[in-house]
């Protein structure tokens, strides 16, 4: 039951043949015997999740019935603010704050019904391209208990992965929904900057962090992501852009769109086994009637120094008030890139985002005659638990600079039975197409859960 798809799963649920307290507990039961050994959560909310399991069923016995979700366990990363629920964001720091709000993604999911089991890893902040956290531990892969999950929406992402929850939002400030997404087998979505408010977010980068969706299929994606999606007038970077759900149209296909398949982004190889699954994915789209051309992006070469050093100056902007009184409760790797981005001068700072302009306005014109484009998600495999890996962020930041909406969604899986995501990026706001594209690979490669891990728990 619990690695059915959260749509089939919920649909039961109403229909009164489940109930949402049987799959709470299921989920629960799941969270005792995988979290020790995977380290998802930071926290689990077993008892206020199953007052919320009890009054759901109550609802929809009545006849009611609040979202195509409702009744199912959530998992929600530990940046979200949750009223009466510790929120950490995976600091020291944060250990004892108890919020009195919600944040605003966090009360539109309970008014859908949701039930939180909990609050999910993440390193400090979200600072990290892996899971890495030396106060709260690292996540592990649930495909391979060996390897890290990737970037900071791990928690979340092994959590759904392994059955301890159906879906959960993820943030994205240079990656961490979709590289998570590819190392454990997920679809992942980020919206177009500004299209799920940030407000109740502890932020990484304002100007660069997004929210978005992370399931196991690319309909639970669509229907978390109507859920999550539109303007919130308490959140200066919300837009005020129409948002038409998404769901209704994942079938409709991608007969004649032009697709752009990015074959070189002049910063060097990537691992066959990935670049050979990617070129199948390519495959599918053109299989579905997609019109592909190869086009090549060696602008990005120069991409990731200008981003390393505004990604540097907007965290020192939120978090040097830690410093120096509170320096030593920091992860060390994380204190010093606060620590870098508040000695950084205005004109280092000026000549990266002036970079970054040009770079950006020179992709938008490369991509200018499609309306979709697709490449590797990763350029490697997540590393084995332990271990850095800045080049994670390699095929996915740039999108969160220039705000374009990009998915990740598995097309395959390696030697080491890791999955492999392949990315696909749309024009701002076209949410809707990339998810047509993802449901047009997903109906002809689906991963099979649960994870059979080569190491056992």
């Amino acid at each position: 039951m619990l690695f059915r798809p959260a749509h089939e799963v919920a649909d039961l649920v109403a229909a009164g043949e489940l109930s949402a307290a049987g799959v709470l507990e299921a989920a629960l039961a799941r969270v005792a015997q995988r979290n020790p050994a995977l380290n998802a959560f930071i926290t689990v909310t077993a008892d206020q999740a199953r007052e919320e399991a009890k009054a759901a069923d109550r609802e929809l016995r009545a006849g009611g019935r609040r979202s195509p979700l409702q009744g199912l366990p959530l998992a929600l990363k530990d940046l979200f603010a949750t009223r009466g629920v510790r929120t950490t964001g995976g600091s020291r720091v944060l250990g004892d704050w108890v919020p009195d709000f919600d944040a605003t993604v966090v009360r539109r999911l309970r008014e859908a019904g949701l039930i939180t089991v909990g609050k999910t890893g993440t390193p400090e902040f979200a600072g990290s391209p892996v899971s890495a956290n030396p106060h709260y531990g690292p996540v592990k892969n649930p495909w391979n208990l060996k390897y890290d999950t990737g970037a900071s929406s791990s928690g979340t992402g092994a959590a759904i992965a392994d059955g301890m929850a159906f879906v959960g939002p993820g943030t994205d400030t240079g990656g961490s929904i979709r590289i998570p997404a590819a190392g454990c087998g997920l679809v992942g979505l980020k919206p177009t900057y500004g299209r799920v408010s940030l407000r109740g977010v502890l932020p990484l980068c304002t100007g660069q962090d997004h929210v978005g969706p992370m399931a196991r299929t690319v309909r639970d994606a669509a229907l978390l992501l109507d859920l999550l999606a539109g303007f919130d007038p308490d959140d200066a970077t919300s837009a005020d852009v129409p948002y038409e759900a998404v769901t209704p149209g994942l079938e409709a296909g991608i007969e004649g769109l032009r697709v752009a398949y990015l074959t070189d982004d002049g910063q060097g190889p990537v691992d066959p086994e990935i670049a050979a699954a990617v070129t199948r994915g390519v495959g599918l789209l053109s299989d579905a009637g997609a019109r592909v051309e190869e086009v090549r992006l060696p602008m990005l070469a120069d991409f990731l120094p200008h981003a390393e050093n505004v990604w540097a100056a907007e965290v020192a902007a939120d978090h040097a008030r830690w410093l120096p009184e509170r320096a030593a409760e920091l992860d060390p790797r994380f204190r010093s890139f606060v620590e870098a981005g508040a000695r950084m001068g205005a004109t280092d700072l000026l000549k990266s985002q002036r970079a970054l302009r040009l770079i950006l306005r020179d992709v938008e014109r490369a991509l200018g005659p499609f309306e979709l484009a697709a490449g590797p998600t990763l350029p490697c495999f997540v590393p084995p638990a332990g271990e850095q890996r800045d080049e994670l962020v390699r095929f996915t930041a740039p999108w969160d600079f220039n705000g374009w909406p990009a998915a990740s969604v598995p097309v395959g899986r390696g030697s080491q039975g890791l999955p492999i995501g392949i990315q696909l990026i749309g024009r701002p706001w076209s949410e809707g197409l990339v998810l047509r594209a993802a449901r047009a690979v997903e109906a002809q490669f689906a991963l099979s859960f649960p994870p059979d891990q080569p190491e056992s728990i």
